[in-house]
């Protein structure tokens, strides 16, 4: 069983259809054991931290990527990059937004706090599958992160 402490992806989505979507895809292509779904921004801010519900043992790995929704409640999805971004330890973990927003201003303030990719969520369920497998794959099996 997995412990809060064991996952590679962090997938950080309110909408429960997406967020279904988005782990049935990881999944699907190899990469779905090891995934922890919050609901959030307040949530993934906790989960990082390990604050509240996620409070454990600071050397806990962190995840190795993150999907993040800009659409989330409590803390907005620019509020939770801008702290990843601006944490040496969480600064270098490659973030994809993955979200329903084409606003450019949002786009190009995400690329301004460091966002490594940033991805409209297609409207059809096999294509935004496709498109999720495809960031898991290449964020975790192809790209070679910086040396630690």
């Amino acid at each position: 069983m997995m412990t809060d402490n064991e996952a590679d992806i962090l997938v950080v989505e309110n909408d429960a259809r997406d967020a279904e979507l988005t782990l049935l895809a990881l999944e699907e292509c190899g990469l779905g054991l090891r995934v922890r779904h919050v609901t959030d921004g307040s949530e993934a801010l906790d989960y990082i931290g390990s604050t509240g519900v996620y409070a454990r043992d600071k050397s806990a790995p962190l995840p190795r990527l993150i999907l993040l929704d800009l659409g989330l409640h409590k803390v907005g999805g620019l509020q939770v990059l801008q702290q990843f971004k601006s944490d040496p330890r969480t600064r270098g973990i490659p973030i994809v937004v993955l979200t329903s927003s084409a606003i450019a201003i949002e786009r190009l303030e995400s690329y301004k706090l460091g966002v490594n990719s940033y991805v409209i969520k297609p409207t059809d369920s096999k294509k935004f599958a496709k498109v999720v497998g495809e960031i898991g794959h290449y964020w975790l099996t192809v790209n070679e992160p910086p040396p630690p």
